[in-house]
């Protein structure tokens, strides 16, 4: 029991270092990863954003435009 005690604490084992560089390197390319798709995901966002503006513009235009000044009833005072 001595001697695994002492495997134990005496030095790490090389396949667990490994596998930890591993998994760092891993967790790392992870976060790269939804650095760029959070990025992505926010141009997409505002693009949205942008086409549903400029449709809601098009539409008011489309109404203003439907509107015939001539024949319109006068308003109530």
């Amino acid at each position: 029991m001595a001697k695994a005690l002492l495997g134990y604490v005496g030095g790490s084992d090389p396949r667990l270092l490994a596998e930890m560089r591993r998994l760092q390197q891993r967790v790392q390319d992870l976060e790269s990863e939804l650095g760029r798709i959070q990025a992505e995901n926010d141009a997409l966002t505002a693009a949205a954003s942008h086409d549903r503006i400029m449709e809601s513009i098009d539409s008011h235009d489309r109404v203003m435009e439907s509107i015939d000044a001539h024949q319109a009833e006068p308003a109530l005072t």
